[in-house]
């Protein structure tokens, strides 16, 4: 990552409350074209969510602590806040003297911008905008949440606003809270209704809808430079499994996430 910083552009897309499962069921099935084409070998990889809820989360990864991978460890870090007997970071790990990732990467250069999805994000209020206020550009709009049936189309038409404003020689880290996954998600499949609620097949719905979107999101960060792109789950959620529904909760359906980084080349 030491390489990677400061020559390419950076995304970071949270799929918010995606489950692995359903994931890595829906890429096995083919019906993730545009995002499967990117994973490497085509599958997702299985890790642990760093929380169990948006909040928590997101707070850890913007520490540096992504999800870790769902095997014995330790596992070195792409990012770290210098800190004094960490196990987990490496000799290529990327290390910031800031208290946090996106701060970090401003001190580089970069321009930082947030694109939020569900409520954490959406400057409502003081704790509403503690995560977005780690960014030097920030947005949301109710279009944006998670009840609305084209989020993720609202998000890629203001990551496009924001990107065309940026010189091409600035690297920039964007970040997108995707929240077309959280509840309620009904909406997607058709057929599905506000009274019959979300199941698993609404999530997969979800997930589909989102993939058939995110090639435009790639194209425009493509027809600027190379970008190391990070996509994955911030947590999971329960569809009624042992009992639960929701999350904030421990349970193997919450704290096991998608996970995936590779480069999008670019096109010109």
């Amino acid at each position: 990552m030491n390489a990677v910083v400061g020559r390419d552009d950076l995304l970071l897309l949270t799929l918010d409350t995606l489950r692995y499962d359903v994931a890595a069921e829906l890429a096995a099935a083919g019906r993730l074209p545009n995002l499967a084409r990117h994973l490497p070998g085509g599958a997702w990889e299985e890790r642990h969510a760093p929380g169990n809820f948006t909040y928590a989360s997101h707070q850890a990864m913007f520490a540096g602590f992504l999800p870790t991978p769902a095997a014995p460890g330790p596992h070195p870090r792409l990012f770290a806040a210098r800190f004094a007997g960490s196990e987990s970071t490496a000799e290529r790990t990327y290390v910031f003297d800031t208290p946090d990732l996106v701060s970090g990467l401003a001190a580089a250069g970069y321009r930082t911008v947030c694109i939020g999805g569900v409520g954490f994000f959406n400057n409502r209020g003081a704790q509403g905008g503690v995560l977005p206020g780690l960014f030097q550009e920030s947005h949301w709009e109710p279009e944006f949440g998670v009840t609305s049936a084209t989020s993720f189309e609202a998000q890629i038409s203001r990551a496009e606003q924001s990107i065309a404003r940026l010189p091409h020689d600035r690297r920039l880290f964007l970040f997108v809270n995707v929240s077309a996954l959280h509840q309620p998600n009904w909406f997607h499949l058709p057929g599905a209704t506000r009274e019959a609620g979300d199941t698993r097949a609404t999530h997969r719905a979800a997930l589909e809808y989102v993939d058939r979107h995110i090639g435009r999101l790639f194209g425009l960060l493509r027809a600027r430079h190379r970008c190391f792109a990070i996509v994955c789950s911030d947590h999971g959620t329960t569809y009624g499994e042992d009992g639960y529904t929701g999350h904030r909760l421990g349970h193997p359906a919450v704290w096991t996430v998608p996970y995936a980084h590779f480069f999008l080349e670019p096109s010109v």
